[in-house]
């Protein structure tokens, strides 16, 4: 029983410096105080080696929420991963997946920035692959070269910095906006956010991450790996306002945050639908920070990370107890078997549909509600609107398919004892989720918005919801003589259900040239020309060679009395010359 030590001292740990990091937050943000922390790690003649570190509310409050977060995924992995003899293990590479999520948050410099940056692509492959078979190999491997795009843009961005004379981007945000050659680093980093955040066209690896166990997707996919490339441009807001980068980057993620929409609505695996609700929130929170509101992304990414972990952790439990079952059409009547742990599911699905007062609403009808003020286009506009519709949608076509109605295969023996650690764990996230919103809003916002629109614009967003929800109430009604309409359509439906073929594309679209290629090239010359002309005719040669030895060996002392008459002759010729 070693592993009940590391996980709870760990829990521990975590927690206090969760609360330590909150109130040193707050404080920071009442008082509008930055700390720039400069240590000299080697000083050799003229050069030096500097580690610098910024403590700002920003990177406190964010660094707080993580630590809150991690601290609860391993208590409740306490319980889920109670059966792995690697538990150890595990919550060790949970812990260097935090500190290098750390280290990202706090560096002001590019150099420690890319540190962490790897560390968390290094970790999450690690973590992805921890269920050791060819599926979670493979989804390892497109989550670690999607990845090393952005690590390569960093990089680049970094060499180009060197036009500055110093690493720390903070001091140079000013400058690079109004040079347009040094916009390049703006690219760059818009590059690499876009990787690490999925964005088209690399949403393809965040779905094949599902791989890992549930409590690292619900760490990695509400506050750390994917939030790193938000909070990298939210840092670098200056470069994105009123430029041509801006633009294009509003587009690409509002497209992400239809797409994920469309495809979440046609998914029937229940972690895949939770993947799918956070790339389309990563494209909410990356299209509102491109139109300049880094405030309002900060606020939207402390919010979803609280709902979504509580997610996360709910799917987790339901699939635990379901003997590892992840299908949801195989599901239904869970509020019977598991109460507690189907109210905090629908209560994180509430919060994800921005239901008045739970956490998701305070960001999200700020978000729409600025959209709707700003002066934006249509097609910006109905992104925004109809991709919220789409989140209902698939929120409540989840709940119908999962909870409501009777259990689908009772042929599973599904348990109704749910686990008390987890339980637990889930209980801290949900007082979270409810409360959250409205704290952070009052921090974040002292004074409150006033935003003037009319009455029509106003309930727009309670509109586009409760249309939504029905929708998704309609399409999951399932009966003995239902037509399936998809059917119909199949190939707009296959094309809008597997993210606009962009996990092929990613997979089979990449290898099928080179395998095809080295496949030819193969054909033609190893087992070719080169084989011809190389391996077999030396093969040839030198077993004609070897015959020759052997047959010289075997019939030695006729060729030495040749030999020696040969030789008796050239010398007799010799003398008489």
């Amino acid at each position: 029983m070693k592993y009940i030590s590391i996980c709870l001292i760990s829990f521990f740990c975590l927690i206090s410096c969760s609360l330590t990091c909150f109130v040193s937050g707050v404080n920071f943000l009442s008082q509008d105080y930055s700390l720039f922390i400069e240590w000299e790690v080697v000083s050799l003649n003229s050069s030096s080696i500097v580690m610098t570190i910024l403590l700002d509310w920003m990177s406190l409050i964010f660094m707080s929420f993580v630590l809150l977060i991690s601290s609860l995924v391993i208590f409740y992995s306490k319980e889920y991963m109670s059966e792995d003899e690697n538990i150890n293990r595990f919550i060790l590479l949970v812990l260097m997946f935090v500190s290098s999520m750390m280290l990202l948050i706090i560096s002001p410099n590019l150099i420690s920035i890319l540190l962490g940056w790897d560390g968390l692509g290094l970790v999450s492959y690690c973590l992805v692959i921890y269920f050791q078979n060819v599926k979670s190999y493979s989804a390892g491997m497109l989550t670690a070269l999607s990845n090393r795009i952005g690590d390569v843009a960093l990089l680049l961005a970094i060499a180009w910095m060197l036009n500055f004379g110093s690493w720390n981007y903070i001091f140079y945000l000013e400058f690079m906006k109004m040079t347009s050659e040094m916009q390049i680093v703006g690219i760059l980093v818009v590059l690499a956010a876009m990787t690490k955040s999925a964005q088209i066209p690399f949403s393809s690896w965040l779905p094949a991450a599902m791989a890992a166990p549930t409590p690292v997707s619900a760490l990695v996919h509400s506050s750390t790996l994917v939030t790193a490339g938000v909070y990298l441009l939210i840092r670098f807001n200056f470069l994105l306002v009123d430029s041509m980068i801006g633009k294009i980057l509003l587009l690409i993620s509002g497209l992400t945050m239809f797409m994920a929409g469309l495809g979440a609505n046609f998914e029937f695996d229940l972690k895949k639908i939770i993947a799918l609700s956070t790339l389309s929130q990563l494209g909410l929170m990356m299209s509102i920070l491109s139109m300049g509101y880094y405030k309002l992304a900060f606020f939207h990414l402390l919010t979803h990370a609280l709902f979504k972990a509580l997610l996360f952790m709910c799917a987790g439990s339901i699939i635990h107890n379901m003997n590892n079952f992840q299908d949801i059409r195989v599901m239904g009547g869970l509020g019977i078997y598991m109460p507690i742990t189907t109210a905090c599911f629908n209560i994180s699905n509430l919060a994800l549909c921005g239901t008045p007062f739970l956490a998701g609403f305070y960001s999200k009808d700020m978000i729409l509600e600025i959209v709707s003020m700003s002066n934006v286009n249509m097609l910006i506009f109905f992104l925004f609107f109809f991709s919220t519709g789409l989140t209902v949608c698939y929120s409540f076509r989840l709940v119908y398919y999962s909870v409501t109605g009777d259990l689908n295969c009772s042929s599973l023996n599904v348990l109704s004892d749910e686990g008390w650690v987890m339980l637990k764990g889930m209980m801290g996230l949900l007082i979270m989720s409810i409360i959250g919103g409205s704290i952070l809003n009052w921090l974040i916002f002292p004074t409150p918005y006033m935003i003037c629109l009319p009455i029509y614009l106003k309930q727009l967003t309670l509109f586009v919801c409760i249309i939504g929800g029905l929708f998704g109430y309609f399409i999951s009604l399932v009966n003995l003589y239902f037509y399936n309409k998809s059917l119909d359509l199949y190939n707009i439906s296959y094309f809008l259900g597997s993210m606009w073929f962009m996990p092929y594309i990613s997979t089979y679209g990449i290898i099928n040239y080179p395998l095809n290629f080295g496949k030819m090239i193969y054909k033609s010359m190893d087992q070719g020309w080169s084989e011809y002309l190389g391996g077999q005719m030396m093969f040839k040669m030198f077993i004609n060679m070897s015959q020759y030895n052997q047959f010289v060996q075997n019939n030695n002392f006729k060729i030495y009395m040749s030999v020696f008459v040969l030789w008796m002759f050239i010398i007799i010729m010799m003398i008489m010359i």
